[in-house]
């Protein structure tokens, strides 16, 4: 089965995040079915929790120092979707992220502006033409395998309905978007007055998830439902997670050579769009705040981190010099 989609759960399980969240509680409150995996537990975000969280958290994830015109900026690899106890960050990456002036993310899911590129209504001509009758079933089924109500997600675009439901697979590894590293980052960037800055536009990161036709659209949700069935959505997300989790810099940059997600040309071209053609422009997003003055603490998903083409490389590529922080030299 092809694993092209599990790269797009994880590139843009941010940007889905917009779609699924409602649904995934609905789901969640919506069904008696023994089977069903929880629903994520509201954390205990009291100011002595807290205290204690931050006294035990370790960091996770990947961080860099980026240093150019005698300023120090932050590039941080994250995870969108994870686990209870990694949602506070270590004692490296928190005084990063205070010691800088901008949290820079692929989106800020509190914008109005990008929640409504992702909540707006499907065409409904549109979703008839890339949803045939055999699709529309195998949708069903896996909705009905992720206990969401039915026709819950018929208000979506077909692709962000596949997404969701890839999004809610990874329940399975105990896996949520609510403990994904932005939220909390977000919230603490908030909470001190920091500035935030979206790299992208929903607009465009729907355009790259969906592709430039119908025909392409159609060909995604079968690569998504294929994977969805076989279980394989699920179990790559959770060990790509907990490769993450434990700093793993050398399976996270060789993800290509054991995701199964390059195997075929179709697969090639669409992890190119989704990882290598959006680098430049999060490099140059990135490179423009720390040449107004600011010190950006640069947060993108983990996998945009990988390879020649990743934002390390093209960041010591646009002159700054790129040291290792977390896990270290």
């Amino acid at each position: 089965m092809s694993g092209a989609w599990v790269s797009r759960l994880l590139a843009l399980a941010l940007a889905w995040l917009c779609a699924g969240a409602t649904l995934a509680t609905a789901a969640d409150k919506g069904s008696a079915k023994p089977f069903c995996p929880p629903p994520a537990a509201v954390p205990d975000l009291s100011p002595e929790a807290m205290r204690r969280a931050m006294q035990q958290a370790v960091d996770r994830g990947l961080l860099w120092r980026i240093e150019k015109d005698g300023r120090t900026s932050w590039l941080y690899g994250t995870m969108h979707l994870g686990k209870a106890e990694w949602m506070v960050p270590g004692p490296r990456v928190l005084r990063a992220l205070m010691q800088s002036d901008t949290l820079a993310l692929e989106l800020d899911l509190l914008d109005p502006a990008t929640l409504a590129v992702f909540s707006a209504p499907a065409d409904a001509a549109a979703s008839a033409r890339v949803l045939t009758p055999e699709r529309q079933r195998r949708l069903d089924r896996q909705a009905a395998a992720a206990c969401l109500p039915q026709g819950a997600l018929a208000r979506l675009r077909p692709i962000l309905q596949v997404t969701t439901l890839s999004m809610l697979a990874a329940r399975s590894e105990g896996l949520y978007g609510d403990y994904g590293s932005e939220a909390f980052l977000a919230g603490l960037a908030r909470a001190r007055g920091k500035p935030i800055v979206a790299l992208e536009t929903a607009a465009d990161q729907l355009k790259m998830l969906s592709g430039d036709s119908e025909a392409e659209e159609g060909e995604q949700i079968d690569q998504a439902l294929d994977e969805l069935e076989s279980g394989r959505t699920g179990a790559l997300a959770g060990e790509l997670a907990q490769a993450w989790a434990r700093n793993d810099w050398p399976r996270l940059d060789s993800y290509t050579q054991w995701c199964d997600c390059a195997r075929t040309p179709a697969e090639r071209r669409a992890l190119k769009r989704l990882l290598d053609d959006r680098n430049p422009g999060l490099a140059d997003g990135i490179a423009r705040l720390h040449a107004r003055g600011q010190r950006v603490f640069g947060a993108v998903g983990a996998l945009h981190m990988a390879g020649p083409t990743g934002l390390p490389a093209l960041l010591a590529a646009r002159g700054f010099r790129v040291t290792a922080v977390v896990p270290g030299p």
